[in-house]
């Protein structure tokens, strides 16, 4: 559940006639001394590729922010109820849109196979 505070209930009308939300949140846990700005492999796996820290999504980002598309269950209130947010309970939330088909990717999307493999079971 995402509670929205410092905003008035009207901020959220219309919200619940979508079945996707884009929230975009804040990696809050991640330590200064963990945030990585060169190549790594995914995940450590040393299997996989090196590759450079915005060609993943890893959450020790320079900029700590993460952006994770859900479902939106309910809106009750200034309360949000979704399922499947990638973040944690507690992560500071910075924006809540809704997902439009028209902003997802046109044409054919591609992905390299370690992306493919490590997707396969993440939610």
């Amino acid at each position: 559940m995402i509670r929205v505070e410092g905003f008035p209930e009207e901020a959220l009308y219309g919200l619940d006639e979508f079945s996707h939300l884009e929230v975009v949140y804040r990696f809050h846990l991640v330590s200064e001394e963990k945030i990585e700005t060169g190549a790594r492999h995914p995940r450590n796996n040393p299997e996989w590729p090196l590759v450079g820290i915005f060609a993943q999504r890893g959450k020790n980002r320079p900029n700590r922010i993460g952006v994770s598309r859900c479902e939106l269950v309910k809106v009750d209130g200034l309360d949000i109820h979704v399922k499947g947010l990638d973040a944690i309970e507690g992560t500071p939330v910075l924006d809540i849109k809704p997902y439009m088909r028209e902003f997802g990717p046109r044409g054919e999307v591609r992905q390299p196979a370690w992306a493919v493999e490590l997707m396969r079971e993440y939610y």
